[in-house]
């Protein structure tokens, strides 16, 4: 049978081989510690539940739903970004829900870029940004992202024949897998290239809330918007939003999820915030592709974004102490590895022996502890030399695998 050739490139996948490798040692008798999934083990708060649970029982919630009825969860997501950012936003053409960000960075490009065209993207980046790339025909170009730039990705080394078959830009900040936080500096820096070169910026932001207290007062990174004063809520957030350095909605559009800061990623639930054009493209895509989610979802996420956000706090706080104690049980064995700023992983370069082969680092582990961690190859080239663990489990499970980790080694 002959499939697209857009496929082809989907057709490596790391983490479906990491899988694999889970399944065999499961199989053999290894009880397994799976840090390779950035899939929160913590739950949703109660009220989010109760307004799920409430729709359920109401059948007018059960049919299709369109555009029109996703008002108040679009209404909702403007107030919180304002709240949060001090930006205005307009519910009905500067927001549209998603199955979640990597829908809406997975679709996007499909409205950007005809067959050839280049999109920047970062490396190591999120696998799903690549992804809808290649189903859009586009050609990539990976901006590289080394630790002495901090994790940031250096606008003048993209060479002039890539820039003049551009059109698209993807930033991620805070950043998976490497955890780097970026100023608005570099924001403001970025909307400007983007501006001169005629490219579409997309900034993918889940880890908005997930940014470590000790960080909050930071130069830049807590400078608002002139646009308004912004509410007590936009100090709790030590990284800008895209706005903040296109407070005309130019060219950009962010997209947001409540996977991370709500615990909610088997809900599927998020929306993009940015310039009409933009989020008018990307709703025909939607229109061809899906219907929204089920209103009780979208209840669920208003109950969320509205209500008490101590939840949120409390997440945040429960990922700063698994950061904390999994750095410090690591720096005992002598893995010598940077605390992160923000997210909810651990970046770290591999010892020297096995810098060169990242996957065959994590299919060993797997096999030999029941440790299973995310290769840094699987993040892209410049990923190589690096594992992510992803801090899914309470700190003495963590510890537990530091020692598995340790007689590893």
């Amino acid at each position: 049978m002959e499939f697209a050739k857009r496929l082809q490139p989907l057709q490596f996948n790391v983490f479906a081989d990491m899988d694999r490798a889970k399944a065999k040692a499961f199989a053999s008798g290894q009880h397994l510690i799976d840090l390779s999934l950035g899939s929160s083990d913590l739950p949703a708060e109660p009220h989010i539940i109760q307004a799920i649970t409430q729709s359920l029982h109401d059948p007018s919630t059960h049919g299709y739903l369109l555009f029109r009825g996703t008002q108040e969860f679009r209404q909702a997501a403007a107030n919180w970004y304002e709240q949060r950012f001090g930006i205005p936003v307009n519910p009905e053409t500067e927001v549209l829900p998603l199955i979640g960000s990597q829908e809406g960075t997975a679709h996007f490009p499909l409205a950007v870029l005809n067959p050839g065209d280049f999109a920047l993207l970062l490396d190591p980046g999120y696998p799903s940004h690549m992804g809808g790339v290649h189903l859009a025909n586009g050609q990539i170009y990976t901006m590289p992202l080394r630790e002495e730039n901090g994790f940031l990705p250096v606008f003048a080394d993209i060479p002039t024949p890539v820039l003049e078959q551009s059109r698209l830009m993807v930033l991620s900040y805070p950043h998976n897998p490497t955890t780097a936080i970026a100023p608005l500096s570099f924001f403001k820096e970025a909307v400007a290239f983007c501006q001169q070169h005629n490219l579409v910026l997309v900034h993918d932001f889940p880890y908005v809330d997930l940014v470590f207290e000790e960080n909050e007062d930071k130069g830049d990174k807590v400078e608002s918007s002139s646009l308004s004063t912004p509410s007590p809520l936009s100090t709790q957030s030590p990284t800008p939003s895209i706005f903040q350095a296109d407070t005309d909605k130019s060219v950009s559009i962010e997209f947001f999820t409540l996977s991370k800061s709500y615990n909610m990623g088997g809900f599927r639930i998020g929306f993009a915030i940015g310039n009409t054009e933009l989020i008018g493209a990307l709703r025909r895509i939607k229109a061809a592709i899906d219907f929204n989610q089920y209103q009780g979802i979208l209840n669920g996420a208003i109950a969320a974004l509205t209500g008490p956000q101590t939840g949120v706090k409390a997440t945040v706080e429960t990922f700063r102490k698994r950061r904390d104690g999994f750095i410090s049980a690591l720096h005992q064995i002598g893995w010598d590895v940077p605390t992160p700023n923000a997210t909810m992983y651990i970046w770290a370069k591999l010892p020297e022996a096995w810098r060169k082969n990242s996957v065959e680092f994590c299919t060993q582990l797997v096999q030999k502890t029941g440790v299973a961690v995310a290769p840094g190859a699987g993040f892209g080239k410049s990923g190589e030399g690096y594992v992510r663990f992803a801090l899914v489990h309470d700190v003495p499970v963590l510890q537990t695998a530091v020692q598995r980790i340790s007689h590893f080694l």
